[in-house]
This record gives C-alpha cells, sequence and structure tokens, in this order.
C-alpha cells in the first residue's frame, strides 16, 4: 500500500504529539512492506524546498515554508494536499487545519482514499485569533465531508463528531514511546538544582491552552516544603504567553525552566519527578501524561473529558478545570500521601501497558485504510468519477451547509 502524510511539521519529533505519533505509526507501516511518504515543512526539517530525507524507512519531503506563525501550516498542506493526489492508495491527513485541503485530493483523484485524524478540537486554542479559528473550523467541517474515514483519539471527540454530525469515527488512542536510558546518578537533575522525588513536573509546549501558568499559581500557593516545580517545553508561536508565565514565576528560584529537552535529559527528568501535573483546559489525547503513566510516574491533571478517560478508577488525581485552589489542594494531598500515590501509579502504570499498545494502534489503523480501500461500490465510484466543476459545486454547497 501506498500511504502519503499530510500535516506534520517534521521527523525525527523534536515537540508536538502530532508528530511524536507519526515517528511511532508510520515506520512500523514501514516494517510491514507499506511505502509512506510524510510531507513536512522546510522550515521544520531545515531542508530546502523539496529536499528529501529518511527516517527509519519513511521518507520525508520538505514542503515550501516561510517560518511565519500559520502560514507554513497552511502553505506546506497545501501542496501536499496536492502532490499527493496522484500516485497514493491513501492520503493521511493530521489534524483540523490540514484537513481543510482534504477536498483536493477529493476533487481530483476520486481513486484517493482519504482519510483525518482529529488530535483535538484545535480551533478552541487559546494561541488562534478569530480568522485562524474560523480556518480551522472549516477544516473540520472540510474532514467530515470529504474524509472516507475519520480517526479520533479519544471517546470524547468521538461523541463531538456524532453529536454535531452524526458522522461515525473511528476510535484510535495514542500510545506512548519508551524513553531513552537515563543517568541514575542524576547528574542532569541536579545540575537545574533539582533533587529525586520532591519535585513537580510539567512537560508540554508552553501553550496558553495547557495552563502552566495556573500551575506556577497554585505551586506558589502552597508552596511545599522541599519542592520545586519544573516546567519542562518550548514555545508554539507563543513567546509573548512564555515572557508573560516567566514574569508570573518572577525569579522565582523554586520554579525551574528547562526549555525543551530531548532524549536522555529528559527521560532523567521525568523519571526523577515525585509528580506529573497537567492542567490543559484543551487536549486530545496527551500523549506525555501517557509516557508519565507508562513509567510509574503519579499524574495529577484538570478534570478535562480526556484526562478523566486516562485517570479514571483511581488511575490518578484530578483537579477542578480552571481552578487555582481546587488544584493547590490536590498538590498538598499529593506531597502529603507519597505511599498512596505510588500505589495509584501502579494502577495507571498497568492500565497504559494494556490498552496502549503501537503495536495494537499499527494494526487497528491499517484496518482502516483497508477498509477504505474497500469502497465505495462501484456504482458509488462511477458516481464519483463526475467533471471536475460538478464534484467542485457540491463541495462548496455541503460545506456550506
Amino acid at each position: 500500500m501506498k500511504i502519503a502524510v499530510v500535516g506534520v511539521k517534521e521527523l525525527p519529533p523534536h515537540q508536538g504529539g502530532i508528530e511524536r505519533a507519526c515517528a511511532e505509526l508510520y515506520p512500523r507501516m514501514v516494517q510491514q512492506g507499506h511505502s509512506v511518504d510524510l510531507y513536512a515543512r522546510a522550515s521544520s526539517t531545515k531542508l530546502g524546498w523539496f529536499e528529501q530525507s529518511e527516517f527509519q524507512g519513511v521518507r520525508v519531503i520538505s514542503m515550501p515554508a516561510f517560518g511565519k506563525r500559520g502560514v507554513d501550516a497552511l502553505v506546506s498542506s497545501a501542496l501536499g494536499s496536492l502532490v499527493s493526489s496522484y500516485g497514493y492508495d491513501v492520503v493521511h491527513f493530521h489534524a483540523l487545519g490540514p484537513a481543510m485541503f482534504s477536498i483536493i485530493p477529493y476533487v481530483v483523484s476520486p481513486r484517493t482514499k482519504i482519510v483525518v485524524t482529529c488530535h483535538g478540537l484545535d480551533w478552541q486554542r487559546a494561541k488562534w485569533g478569530s480568522f485562524a479559528k474560523t480556518l480551522l473550523q472549516f477544516g473540520e467541517r472540510s474532514a467530515v465531508r470529504c474524509a472516507d474515514e475519520m480517526i479520533v483519539v479519544s471517546q470524547a471527540l468521538c461523541s463531538y463528531f456524532e453529536q454535531t454530525y452524526q458522522r461515525p469515527t473511528h476510535y484510535v488512542p495514542n500510545a506512548s514511546a519508551p524513553y531513552a536510558y537515563s543517568d541514575p546518578s542524576f547528574q542532569f537533575g541536579q545540575s537545574l538544582g533539582l533533587s529525586k522525588q520532591k519535585y513537580i513536573v510539567f512537560l508540554g509546549r508552553l501553550v496558553p491552552e495547557k495552563s502552566p501558568d495556573l500551575l506556577i499559581q497554585a505551586f506558589q500557593q502552597l508552596r511545599p516544603a522541599g519542592w520545586k516545580l519544573a516546567l519542562v517545553g518550548g514555545t508554539s508561536d507563543t513567546s509573548a504567553y512564555t515572557q508573560n508565565i516567566r514574569t508570573l514565576a518572577n525569579d522565582d528560584p523554586e520554579v525551574v525552566f528547562t526549555g525543551e529537552l530531548r532524549g536522555e535529559k529528559l527521560a532523567e527528568v521525568m523519571r526523577g519527578a515525585g509528580l506529573f501535573v497537567l492542567p490543559s483546559y484543551v487536549e486530545g489525547m496527551p500523549l506525555a501524561m501517557l509516557e508519565a503513566m507508562m513509567e510509574g510516574i503519579p499524574v495529577l491533571a484538570s478534570d478535562i473529558a480526556p484526562h478523566q478517560q486516562l485517570l479514571d478508577k483511581e488511575r490518578g488525581l484530578l483537579f477542578e478545570t480552571g481552578s487555582i485552589d481546587d488544584c493547590a489542594q490536590q498538590l498538598n494531598w499529593a506531597v502529603q500521601h507519597p505511599t498512596e500515590l505510588q500505589k495509584i501509579a501502579k494502577g495507571a502504570q498497568d492500565y497504559a501497558q494494556l490498552n496502549h499498545s503501537w503495536e495494537r494502534i499499527t494494526s487497528e489503523t491499517l484496518g482502516i485504510y483497508d477498509q477504505s480501500l474497500l469502497v465505495p461500490s462501484i456504482a458509488e465510484a462511477q458516481e464519483r468519477m463526475k467533471g471536475v466543476p460538478e464534484r467542485i459545486a457540491n463541495v462548496s454547497e455541503r460545506l456550506a451547509s
């Protein structure tokens, strides 16, 4: 099977859940004999326009990009959609923004099957203005209308598409990648001023919807004796917000900004933490949380639906989304009850190992590809082979409705 992937910044991944998921998924497909081309952004790969690289058998093709917020995603996804409309069995779009260009293969190449994965309702993210939100909502409608199959990463998203569009979707959750080897002597962690099991860690992009500012305020309100807060992550078109939360921290020696970490350094800081906290108000299926669960790190998170799904049955602690006071109260319970917290973490680890496997996810995704290739029927295929002008008019009418 020849597969094209559109909507991904880069491989190998540096930052971002979608990229990390693709780094696990597509090499496994290549190992099973499939061909995968991933259309990435030149501004992220640091390669020239249309230059190619390889990641574990996946061909990575750098599409033109200009290093400008929002513009890169549009340009690279549009061109990737156009190029991938020819010569592939399946074009797989990741995220709602790139999915707006699913119209292109739908119109120009009826034989090419379109699959869209929704990793979250991106138009809810605070970093986007009104125009960008409108485009993302257009992408959502495009996915609903044009995709042969849709994949979602949480049960909450299944419910959303069923209730909003009466559109059936496939629930295929993400899994976590194992952390690299880490130094048991904890030298890098010590260089940051951290002590094993005596700090709280946040891992993720420093963006408003992940609410690191709320965590800083809750930590400073509680100030647990002997504990520090480590915020691990870089920006994502949010340099002003990052500066604001640094100002909020006010050079507090107990609040440590590590910047973006990878490999052994990331593994060391995560494994040494006494508690992982994710206070987001928007998530799809948070890979950082799954990674913490897989490692047996205790988890506290906001009570949004995807977090409830992962931490149900006492697999972690939850606090009221947006509540600094409730977050501080749950932090206090966690640091005061280490034995109980470890029992909770062990239950979460067992659950993650049983239910979130990349081998299983790869098999299910390939099954969805195969399903898309079985339909439409001959009559439906003939209907879709009508002239391009008629199809463009049909798409315009459906998206406007």
